[in-house]
């Protein structure tokens, strides 16, 4: 089993692949009683296209999500009871890019682990059960498309990308779940599901070494062969849509301001542009920027205003969203902050503070187990290791942040998406 230690944050990984190709990463926490278990499958939203023993298959959107309800049936009743009976908080996520099942507890860790990894790698659907999760499903697409926070930033993303399928969402919609089978969950799968194409993270006052002797028990074997994924034509630079607008039932204008960015390769290349991304951001948008200053006394943003970088396999972006009476005035004032950060550069001194402020965020975030496991799952399936983050950082120079905003913040690479007060009389 190898050893990574990461002096700079004082964390220690271990790190073994099995050999049916399952990655396991355990850090060890002798001095908490509580555990954290996190097993993943490097399959989401995204994954519609893919290319098993040499066939493509095109699935509807929404399964990947139909899918992690679905785990949690077993032949012997409902896994998510079983790890809740032993005093366990189980759960589970569907992203774009992932699909996490997860627990922590105190007591009975490796019993729950093991029912974890038995529930997530053996498939149990009936007919029955597939069609009645159809209707929950449904009630839950139903009330993510009333939010119009989430409205907002899905029509973002249909105007910033073409054939990229992080414009549809990762529930799918209720015309597409209805084409889901037990047939279609199988196969997906079987796709994905192996452990060649998943990975183990554990946290907490536990032995490296156990933790992969009760994975090699529980699991299979030998390695499934892993799909081959499409996303579509290669993305052009420019975004499809400038400008798109909706409208629905709020109080004030709600805006999503993106800027569609350049893919890169997974690798440590990734991780990097992850970092000036968010540095950029900060310098930028921060609240200790000077357009921040100004778009907040001029009543352009609120508190709700928030921002983040973005990034999925064939996609990143830089995205700002909030509350505004005039979001139009706010994407003209971002581009002239851009220009001016263009001509001028970043304040020095403004440089040091957010850098020591991002910094210091990133390690106090290490506290949480979950944190540590999901981000490292997560850094594992794009080509490095979460924590690599602390001896990448302080290389990194104002002027790659300089230049990712010169690149990134420009016209033809811009789109706002506005969600507004429907008028009188307007269903």
């Amino acid at each position: 089993m190898e050893q990574l230690q990461f002096t700079q944050v004082g964390e220690t990984m271990y790190h073994e692949k099995l050999d049916n190709g399952l990655n396991v990463f355990v850090f060890p926490k002798s001095e908490f009683q509580k555990g954290y278990a996190f097993f993943a499958a490097n399959y989401g939203g995204m994954d519609m296209r893919f290319c098993l023993d040499g066939e493509w298959h095109n699935t509807p959107a929404g399964v990947a999500h139909y899918l992690e309800h679905k785990m949690f049936d077993t032949e012997e009743g409902n896994a998510l009871q079983d790890l809740a009976a032993n005093g366990a908080s189980p759960n589970a996520f569907t992203s774009n890019a992932i699909t996490g099942y997860y627990f922590d507890s105190t007591e009975k860790f490796e019993e729950n682990l093991r029912i974890l990894l038995s529930f997530v790698s053996v498939p149990w659907f009936t007919q029955e059960s597939v069609d009645k999760e159809r209707g929950i499903i449904g009630q839950e697409i139903g009330m993510i498309e009333d939010d119009p926070h989430w409205k907002g930033f899905m029509n973002l993303m249909e105007a910033m990308y073409k054939h990229h399928p992080i414009r549809v969402s990762v529930a799918g919609s209720v015309e597409s779940i209805a084409k889901i089978t037990p047939e279609t969950l199988y196969a997906c799968h079987k796709a994905f599901y192996n452990p060649a194409n998943m990975v183990l993270c554990v946290a907490g006052p536990v032995d490296p070494e156990h933790i992969c002797e009760v994975a090699r028990e529980i699991l299979p074997k030998q390695a499934g062969p892993i799909a081959a994924k499409d996303y579509g034509e290669k993305e052009q630079h420019q975004v499809v849509r400038s400008f798109i607008e909706e409208q629905m039932e709020v109080s004030a204008p709600i805006f999503h301001l993106g800027y569609k960015g350049d893919a890169l390769v997974n690798g440590e290349a990734r991780l990097r542009q992850e970092l000036v991304g968010h540095l950029a951001l900060e310098v930028l948008l921060g609240n200790s920027s000077p357009l921040y200053a100004k778009l907040y006394r001029e009543g352009l943003i609120n508190q709700e205003f928030s921002y983040g970088y973005e990034s999925d396999p064939g996609c990143a972006f830089l995205v700002a969203n909030g509350e505004s009476k005039d979001p139009e005035a706010v994407r003209q004032m971002v581009a002239e902050e851009a220009a001016r950060i263009g001509r001028e550069g970043v304040n020095p001194g403004l440089w040091e503070r957010v850098k020591k402020g991002v910094y210091g965020n990133k390690v106090r975030g290490l506290n949480s187990f979950e944190n540590l496991c999901v981000g490292q799952a997560q850094a594992f399936f794009a080509g490095h290791d979460f924590l690599r983050f602390a001896e990448l950082f302080g290389s990194i120079t104002k002027e790659e942040a300089e230049e990712l905003i010169a690149g990134w913040v420009m016209e033809e690479r811009t789109a706002l998406s506005v969600v507004r007060a429907k008028e009188e009389g307007t269903p």
